[in-house]
């Protein structure tokens, strides 16, 4: 059988409440929040992050491609997925695909992949904005989401795909001039007339494909920019509609949205039970699956959701280049080096260090020889720091250096099971650093210069799911 062998989410830490924008403007009646990628985070980070929960946890798995799909890539013409096939340390021979570009391209993705004969790591993950006061400011949301997609027995598989089907139809909805930053969308009235009859058309079809009754189908998802769209289409499918608080929480997160809406439901669903995940983005995609074996989830939504801190519209702005700010003081970085990247990628992308082959001493960075004299030399062994817990040794918080969030926390790390290092703190108000405080390792976007990112590693403190 083919279907979702394992999935996984991230959410950014920070949350925007909607009646701050409102309050700011005078006007509207938002309510809820949006999630929000921080300063240091784009597409590319926030995929690793849903992606290494899988890799991680499952410690053998070896896919044979990955693919990644986005509306915001960091990257054109370079392809975005090598950055988190290198930080997952992945085979050479495991290839990597960008489907970027497009809403669309991420349940054309998904689909791909469970009609392909490869087991598939797919990464899906967006970042989502408009002007400021917009709907789609306040409606969207910075997610990212992670499946496994191969064959496997049922038992072994968390969703079997039992079918699907496809209508496209070219008509203007939503786009966006790859030079502009914001999206500009058609009357929803004329949207949602097109719309419709395209998904009476590919239920029907979706039904007949998947030798199922509509009474068959215990909850359909409904995934699309157009909420207009949305109430219409529970019209034309009366099956129950899964009802979660993604979009009072979270927002709608473009590319990723029908991967997140999918995953909330798989993790509340009970095995035997079919979900229909209903996609618009020009044209409409319909997948049917039936929950195979219950979710063992690494770090559910819900969890995800109360695990937070919340973001000022003025911050939030700045983050997104909406509000020019005074810039800091010291003068920005140069662009990094292509051969260094390159030479040291293992350790810049991969956080792993090496270790004496006597003493067992870590190094960070990793070094050829060791200070430890019984050491052999050019026997350093490889350490992956990755996954490892650290604990805070002392920190500084620093109101100079350059950073586009300022100020910056720099601390020293002790980590459990050996090595040291100064390094940064994310995800954290400078208020909120002590000394003894746990941290893991995330993988974050130092700066951007000349148009290349410098992709390295930071910790972040380790938050109780209670919170």
């Amino acid at each position: 059988m083919r279907g979702i062998v394992k999935s996984s989410a991230y959410l950014p830490h920070y949350r925007l409440n909607r009646i701050d924008i409102t309050a700011f403007f005078g006007s509207g009646k938002a309510s809820g929040t949006r999630s929000v990628a921080a300063h240091d985070e784009d597409t590319v980070t926030m995929g690793f992050e849903a992606a290494r929960m899988i890799v991680s946890v499952e410690g053998k798995i070896q896919p044979e491609a990955l693919w990644f799909t986005t509306s915001e890539p960091p990257y054109m013409e370079k392809t975005n997925a090598n950055v988190i096939h290198s930080a997952l340390q992945l085979p050479k021979a495991t290839s990597a695909y960008d489907f970027n570009g497009a809403l669309k391209s991420g349940i054309g993705a998904i689909k791909t992949a469970l009609t392909s004969n490869q087991t598939i790591l797919l990464v899906q993950s967006d970042i989502r904005g408009g002007l400021p006061s917009s709907p789609d400011e306040s409606q969207g949301g910075d997610a990212a989401v992670a499946f496994l997609i191969g064959d496997a027995n049922a038992d072994q598989l968390l969703a079997s795909y039992l079918g699907g089907s496809s209508e496209t139809l070219e008509f203007i909805d939503r786009w966006r001039n790859p030079r502009e930053k914001v999206t500009k969308q058609w009357e929803s009235r004329f949207v949602e007339d097109a719309y419709l009859p395209l998904i009476r058309g590919a239920w029907t079809e979706a039904l007949a494909n998947s030798s199922l009754k509509e009474s068959d189908v215990d909850t359909v998802i409904f995934s699309g920019q157009n909420d207009r769209v949305k109430r219409q289409a529970a019209k034309i499918i009366t099956t129950e509609r899964f009802q979660d608080n993604v979009a009072s929480n979270i927002g709608n997160a473009g590319a990723a949205e029908a991967g997140l809406l999918l995953l909330s439901a798989l993790e509340h669903a009970h095995v035997g039970q079919k979900v229909a995940l209903c996609s618009f983005n020009d044209g409409v995609e319909i997948l049917i699956f039936e929950v195979a074996s219950d979710n063992e989830v690494v770090n559910p939504i819900e969890h995800q959701i109360k695990n937070r801190s919340d973001l000022s519209y003025g911050k939030f702005l700045q983050w997104r280049e909406m509000l020019p700010v005074q810039p800091p003081n010291r003068p920005a970085p140069s662009r990094i080096s292509a051969s260094a990247s390159k030479r040291e990628s293992d350790w810049k992308h991969g956080f792993i260090a090496s270790r004496g082959d006597q003493s067992g001493l870590i190094h960070m960075p990793p070094s050829r020889l060791s200070i430890d004299e019984t050491d052999n030399d050019d026997a350093m062994l490889m350490q992956l720091m990755a996954e490892s817990v650290g604990k805070v040794a002392t920190f500084t918080v620093d109101h100079l250096v350059y950073s586009q969030n300022p100020p910056v926390v720099f601390a020293v790390v002790d980590f459990n099971n050996g090595g040291r290092i100064p390094i940064e703190i994310t995800d954290v108000g400078d208020n909120e650093v002590e000394i003894g405080m746990n941290v893991e390792p995330t993988f974050r976007k130092l700066f951007t210069a000349d148009g290349l990112h410098n992709y390295f590693w930071k910790v972040r403190p380790i938050r109780s799911t209670k919170e």
